[in-house]
């Protein structure tokens, strides 16, 4: 049995330990990752092609920002895959910056109240480096 106190006072009991805090991402210099990232609820994140050209728009100013590199990406109607290498142990930073002048430019700016936006969820994995 687990405990979690709340600021009332009031003692919740539960067979579930409490949640623990995701692992710190892995980040260094000339690490190759493979990125990917939802819409909440897994709404489109992309309307029409003037979505997709602003994404990718905004993607090349990130690139310029951190001197990411590009492998492949692909874009879906509600998520998308990104192969980046970061010269620079920054893909935190960039992807933080990228997503969120993303969702500041595109849908969300056309209708504010109603637009799907980017999970800030990103799942990440490291990819090997092939000589």
């Amino acid at each position: 049995m687990y405990s979690s106190f709340k600021p009332n006072g009031i003692v919740k009991r539960s067979l579930q330990p409490a949640a623990m805090a995701r692992k710190l991402r892995v980040q260094y210099e000339g690490a190759i990752y493979h990125v990917m990232n939802r819409g909440d609820r897994r709404e489109d994140i992309f309307d029409n092609d003037s979505d997709r050209e602003l994404f990718l728009k905004t993607l090349g100013e990130a690139c310029a920002k951190t001197a990411w590199r590009i492998h492949a990406y692909c874009l879906m109607h509600n998520h998308f895959h990104l192969v980046v290498e970061t010269p620079r142990a920054n893909l935190v930073a960039g992807m933080k910056w990228f997503l969120s002048t993303y969702k500041r430019n595109g849908v969300s700016a056309r209708i504010p109240l109603a637009a799907p936006v980017i999970s800030n969820t990103v799942a990440k994995s490291l990819l090997p480096r092939v000589a």
